[in-house]
């Protein structure tokens, strides 16, 4: 028989696009004791996490609360419990996950209708505006801040045109919560998924939701409770049920109201740490948090230029929390990430579809958004890349990093 020791896992600089570093204390605060998920003390825990959640997404909707599950179970819990078959859905793609939209939505038996730009691209919002007059969807869904590819589409315009419309807005936010602003009700944004292991630096394994009234609106004509917990008032035949059980909102809106349906275990320590989270990022305050990140971001810009590397993203639009570097010709980029993570113990990330082996990404979120950590990616990036071969600036990265620094001290 097997003897299996301990985990004693290495210890890591994690400079990826997620998941990222967890803050300390959010890990103490998931070493606590169990509750049970009725306890009173446990179910203020709750309401005081909805309560933050509605700070951290800069709203006053009613519903602000998690999924349990990683970042794409917020996702597809509320494409789902929107989208009845045959419903017409707009997805702009520029990068990987508005394939995931498109792939979610189309399992949900939506009429899809997609517009494409190139990746490393956004779209003018206008040209979106355009096609969803075109469409008359009855959803258009977008994501905030692509990771694939650095950028970030603008979404000021988007919103206000969609509520004139009447088409529903819903937003993957999963990479930009909490690093830079998200402004659900100025932005009129009808529904919004927030990720736990991006710029919360919490561990992944939550979703973080919100939305407002015009989406409680289908929810509630689509409700169908559990025959096990059904009350005689439920009902529990109708038209087009939320063909999910578990990502239904309509009960779990009931679950984390005053009802407090008995529709899951909830996962206790998962909500420790998002509460410890989400109140690290308030006690921070939202401009400060959104201004440190810009500050490590210039700070990696600077050092990469200054290296002699090329930027794959340094545009307007650019994610200002994940940082794209065109892997030099004839270089190996996989194994520049090997030797970084063997002997530097750093991790930082490659790309996907047609950007796979030509870029690599940094990401400077949340916990993993500090000084510290800038710099010594910058200078053993640059020592790896000398040991392939790559000739740069030596020094001048580092060099570069440490100005941008100085002037704000």
């Amino acid at each position: 028989m097997n003897s299996y020791q301990e985990i004693n896992t290495p210890l890591r600089t994690i400079m990826t696009p997620g998941p990222v570093e967890v803050d300390p204390r959010v890990l103490r605060a998931m070493s606590t004791p169990i509750l049970g998920q009725f306890d009173p003390a446990f179910t203020k825990m709750m309401n005081e996490t909805m309560e933050m959640l509605r700070d951290v997404f800069q709203t006053k909707n009613k519903w602000a609360f998690p999924i349990d599950g990683t970042s794409r179970s917020g996702i597809e819990a509320l494409l789902s419990s929107v989208i009845e078959p045959g419903d017409k859905v707009l997805i702009p793609i520029y990068g990987r996950f508005g394939h995931l939209l498109t792939e979610i939505a189309e399992r949900n038996r939506a009429e899809i209708h997609t517009i494409h730009c190139e990746w490393g691209e956004v779209f003018d919002q206008e040209v979106i505006i355009e096609e969803m007059k075109k469409v008359n969807p009855k959803v258009l869904a977008i994501v905030h801040g692509e990771t694939s590819t650095g950028c970030m589409q603008p979404l000021d315009q988007i919103g206000p045109a969609c509520r004139e419309a009447g088409v529903l807005c819903i937003v993957d936010a999963v990479a930009t919560i909490g690093g830079t602003p998200v402004k659900v009700d100025e932005w009129q944004l009808d529904a919004v998924i927030g990720g736990t292991q991006k710029c919360l630096s919490v561990p992944s394994g939550m979703a973080p939701i919100t939305y407002n009234e015009r989406v409680e609106q289908i929810l509630s004509s689509r409700k169908k409770v559990e025959k096990g917990i059904a009350t005689a008032e439920d009902q529990v035949n109708v038209g087009e049920p939320i063909q999910s059980n578990y990502f239904d909102l309509s009960q779990l809106q009931d679950y984390w109201g005053p009802r407090r349906l008995n529709h899951h275990t909830e996962a206790t320590t998962m909500l420790y740490g998002l509460r410890e989270g989400v109140r690290i990022v308030l006690q921070e305050g939202l401009t400060a948090r959104f201004e440190r990140h810009k500050l490590h971001e210039k700070a990696l810009m600077e050092g990469i230029k200054a290296m002699g590397l090329e930027l794959f993203n340094d545009v307007s639009w650019k994610l200002p929390m994940v940082t794209c570097i065109k892997i030099p010709e004839g270089v190996d980029g996989d194994s520049v990430r090997s030797m970084l993570l063997e002997q530097f113990g750093i991790e930082i990330a490659s790309s996907f579809g047609p950007l796979h082996g030509k870029i690599w990404r940094i990401g400077t979120m949340g916990y993993s958004c500090r000084k510290e950590n800038v710099l010594f990616v910058i200078s053993a990036l640059e020592g790896v890349l000398a040991r392939h071969g790559v000739q740069l600036n030596s020094g001048k990265g580092l060099q570069a990093a440490l100005d941008v620094y100085e002037s704000v001290e």
